[in-house]
């Protein structure tokens, strides 16, 4: 960052088809437990044939285990998305030790990214409009809906009074969400900023309209393999809180690493179509930021999402920037384990390389098949592998050409 605040991460939160919570997804991951498989989805009655899909769900009831820890009923007032963004809320926050904490009125933020807005209310909405053709929709059916509904759900339950708003940038989203939470700890404007996001798009119509852009797979998700053919669709959400290494050190609060660089970039290209230009500049703007020296090892979290152009094109950046030294680097996919989220997919990434980081262990990418000469990267596979890397490089490249690239350092406390 600008060096006038440091910014440091003090809880984290995750819920997504690999587990409940950040130690199961963290667990499954680094043991290369993945959640892709084929799932039936019925659109109903009044919709087409049902359809076999692979997608990473999330296994269990998500609402039971959110209310018993909150202390009271959410029913279905809210569309999962929300849900979710709730739950990885509240054990960030919970392992930041700032439920109930003073700075959560009026200094601290809550910033979430999501590439869609309760596509299940949705779905079920237009089902009993046109389907039904019941002229009388729920009345909670707006608030459902709203991009904005999952951070307001977060701010009135931990009552933060602070800036709070949501940002939609496809797949960048959270990566856009974490940058901006971070740029009002800069400014001064906060002392905390909640980040992350969520999605819950694994709906029947929803992955009609991905099958439709034909880059889903039908057999696995295969970052930087050869024989790649597409992604698959996960759902959930992961939380980070962000906080001025200030305000966390009089409060005692443990922390888990320092945010020390972000970069930002558009393609102006094409809307599916990646740029080589755009990866090239947010990493190496993150890259000059954090002030990675070119001897030191860093582990890269990659966009990875197993489609032969962004594969290709995520390598070839990382030889741009890192040249000579792009093998030294160990490459990361976990989208390959928990799936595509989308708008959430920046945060959640980020949870993992962060908790790889914190254990010295990268994850390993799972359905590699062989080399592809145009990825030619220090890929982890097979297995979790040892690492000594102290900073981490966590890239995401949206449809319409939206970049983020974001390096976290292991935390060292200076004078």
């Amino acid at each position: 960052m600008d060096g006038s605040r440091r910014i440091v991460v003090t809880g984290l939160g995750a819920v997504c088809g690999l587990g409940h919570g950040v130690a199961d997804t963290w667990s499954a991951a680094r043991d290369g437990r993945g959640a892709i498989a084929p799932h039936l989805f019925n659109p109903g009655a009044h919709g087409p044939p049902a359809h076999t899909t692979l997608a990473a769900l999330i296994e269990g009831d998500v609402i039971a285990p959110l209310e018993e820890a909150l202390g009271r009923r959410i029913g279905h007032s809210l569309d999962p998305f929300a849900v979710f963004a709730l739950t990885v809320a509240h054990e960030a926050l919970a392992q930041a030790g700032l439920i109930g904490a003073p700075a959560l009125e009026r200094r601290t933020a809550v910033v979430f990214g999501h590439g869609f807005a309760g596509i299940h209310t949705l779905e079920r909405g237009y089902e009993r409009f046109y389907g039904q053709r019941a002229a009388r929709q729920h009345p909670m059916s707006v608030p459902k809906v709203m991009v904005s509904a999952p951070v307001s759900a977060v701010a009135m339950e931990f009552g933060v009074k602070g800036p709070v708003f949501a940002v939609s940038s496809a797949c960048s989203s959270s990566g856009h969400a974490i940058a901006q939470g971070a740029s009002l700890i800069t400014s001064g404007a906060v002392d905390v900023a909640l980040t992350g996001g969520s999605e819950a798009i694994a709906t029947p119509a929803c992955l009609r309209a991905w099958e439709g852009l034909q880059a889903m797979s039908p057999t696995a998700c295969r970052p930087f393999s050869a024989g790649r053919d597409g992604m698959a669709i996960g759902e959930g959400g992961a939380a980070l809180v962000l906080e001025a290494a200030e305000h966390a050190n009089k409060r005692g609060a443990p922390v888990l690493a320092e945010l020390t660089g972000v970069g930002l970039s558009s393609d102006a290209f094409h809307w599916t179509q990646p740029s080589l230009e755009g990866a090239v500049s947010a990493m190496t703007a993150a890259r000059n930021q954090a002030g990675i020296d070119d001897g030191e090892q860093i582990l890269i979290s990659a966009h990875g999402t197993g489609t032969p152009l962004n594969d290709k094109n995520e390598a070839a950046a990382i030889h741009a920037v890192f040249g000579a030294r792009a093998k030294a680097h160990p490459v990361i996919a976990t989208k390959s384990a928990h799936g595509h989220l989308i708008g959430a997919s920046t945060a959640l990434q980020g949870v993992i390389a962060l908790m790889a980081l914190r254990e010295g262990l990268a994850p390993p990418i799972l359905g590699w098949q062989g080399p592809d000469p145009e990825c030619d990267l220090d890929l982890v596979l097979d297995a979790a592998r040892p690492i000594t890397a102290d900073c981490m490089l966590l890239n995401a490249f949206a449809f319409g050409g939206l970049n983020t690239s974001l390096v976290f350092r292991r935390w060292t406390a200076r004078t």
